[in-house]
């Protein structure tokens, strides 16, 4: 009996012996080749991965290709640099480079092998012209809510969104780099644990209105579900609601005024005819500054990605049938306007109210007659509350609830009096942007100041995970519905259905041609 106990024991030393070492967590083959990342209590990720060709030289204004492959081990610890933009960089140390298209990749530390973790891919916010996926700080969310989070650089300003005659992929660089994002993310998600049959899109502000378009592109099926913040398909900016002085605009234009902005641009330039686009690359970023804010808020349409206007397709019925978050904040204007009132305050004079409420045309007298000044504390409040209205709450109510009639989508809007401050403007309140530090610590800081607020975040977050994990936020948050599109109120302490089409008089704005 002692002899066969020696035996085993020899058999099972034996065993251990052969065993292959455990794999080592922060390492990770991609399609590029390897990669190592960290791995900490709270987090594991892979920071700067390379997803396509760097666009310089004479790839500058083509579209994404796949990275090369490339020897040894690359280093995945630190965020690759930012696409040019002329904004400050939101984390210390962080570079701007033409070589930009990287991308970020977080998970829990503790992924169980065969665990499939569902995918979120955030598209940042900028204006199309600032910002980078670096900027979010994903691991609370990836942490908390057992999820795969990429973060993504994308070409940005003239760079992301130059057109010209006769130059394939005008006015949309940006948005097929973010489309290569996704393949990306469906080539690779296994590696990492995550599920590329299961993949959300998520953005705010320019990065939503791209994912807004995704879901009228032919592209759509890269996705599974949704989150749009902030960047409603059918937002408009009538003349001097973006800001005063600045022009009619909307998020989409067509792609023959996109050629034709882009040609003006670069004769501004020195650049024109047939060697406009040689002439173009030859010069060094810094010289492109100029025409930069040309191509702020807007891709092209009447392109092979986006065919037609996104919003006129999800108006129609005709948008991807995939569930979708869908929302914003009471106050979106606010911060635009206040930080407009710091370098102009001429423009928010009392006097200068009717000037303002003069770019609505014929519906100028009603707007003024809704929105009395008297009624503000400043026309600087009242001018916000017009803009809020008008172009951003309503126009979202009007696409939830033209897409509840097709999918399955939740509305939302954040509505915190004491948000934190994320714009560096002095404004209090649900601003555009205020509803970020639910989800992501901004630079690596948790801006949510008080128990309330963490509270509250915790509650977004496990929204946001469960809608990526099944396509519904949980049982406590109502679907619109298209003659109800009742929305979710997101407010410390003060969770629950909300009809924004009255707090915003979307019934006045309904029909109105400004």
């Amino acid at each position: 009996m002692k002899i066969a106990w020696l035996l085993v024991l020899v058999l099972l030393a034996a065993t251990a012996c052969g065993s292959p070492p455990a794999p080592d967590p922060a390492a990770v083959r991609v399609t590029g080749g390897l990669i190592e990342g960290q791995v900490d209590d709270a987090a594991r990720q892979f920071l700067g991965i390379r997803y396509a060709q760097p666009p310089t030289g004479e790839r500058r204004w083509t579209l994404p290709e796949p990275a090369a492959p490339w020897d040894g081990v690359a280093r995945a610890t630190e965020p690759g640099p930012r696409c040019p933009q002329g904004s400050p960089a939101a984390v210390p140390g962080t570079r701007t480079d033409e070589d930009c298209l990287f991308l970020n990749v977080t998970t829990p530390p503790d992924v169980r092998p065969g665990e499939r973790l569902p995918v979120v891919v955030w598209w940042h916010g900028g204006g199309f012209t600032s910002g980078s996926g670096a900027e979010y700080d994903a691991r609370r969310l990836a942490g908390d809510g057992r999820l795969m989070v990429v973060t993504v650089n994308y070409r940005l300003g003239v760079l992301g969104y130059l057109g010209l005659p006769g130059l394939a992929g005008s006015g949309n660089f940006g948005f097929a780099d973010q489309v290569a994002s996704l393949r990306w993310v469906h080539d690779n998600a296994e590696a990492f644990g995550g599920d590329p049959d299961n993949v959300t899109v998520a953005g705010q502000s320019a990065g939503g209105m791209a994912a807004c378009a995704l879901l009228t592109s032919p592209e759509a099926a890269l996705v599974d579900r949704a989150i749009v913040s902030s960047g409603a398909c059918s937002l408009r900016w009538p003349a001097g609601t973006l800001f005063p002085s600045a022009p009619e605009s909307a998020p989409y234009v067509p792609v023959a005024d996109n050629r034709s902005t882009g040609a003006a641009a670069a004769a501004s330039l020195g650049c024109s005819g047939e060697r406009a686009l040689a002439c173009l690359r030859s010069r060094p970023v810094a010289d492109l500054a100029p025409v930069d804010q040309l191509f702020a808020n807007n891709l092209a349409y009447g392109t092979p990605l986006l065919p037609e206007d996104p919003a006129a397709v999800l108006r129609e019925g005709r948008a991807a049938r995939v569930p979708v978050i869908y929302g914003g904040t009471r106050a979106e204007a606010s911060s635009f306007m206040a930080g407009a009132a710091a370098i102009r305050p001429q423009w928010f004079e009392a006097a200068a109210y009717p000037g303002l409420i003069g770019g609505f045309g014929d519906s100028a007298a009603a707007v003024a007659a809704r929105y009395p000044l008297r009624d503000y504390d400043s026309p600087v409040a009242a001018w916000s509350a017009v803009s809020t209205d008008a172009a951003w709450a309503c126009p979202t109510r009007a696409d939830v609830s033209a897409l509840a009639r097709t999918t399955t989508v939740y509305a939302y809007e954040y509505d915190d009096p004491d948000a934190p401050d994320v714009n560096g403007v002095a404004v209090t309140g649900p601003a555009h942007a205020t509803d970020l530090p639910l989800v992501f610590d901004l630079g690596g800081r948790d801006l949510r100041a008080t128990p309330a607020q963490r509270e509250l975040g915790d509650l977004v977050v496990g929204y946001w995970a469960a809608f990526a994990r099944t396509g519904s936020p949980g049982p406590g948050w109502e679907a619109a519905r298209p003659e109800h599109p009742v929305a979710q109120r997101l407010a410390p302490g003060a969770v629950a259905p909300v009809d924004t089409g009255a707090g915003h008089r979307c019934d006045f704005w309904a029909g109105r041609h400004y």
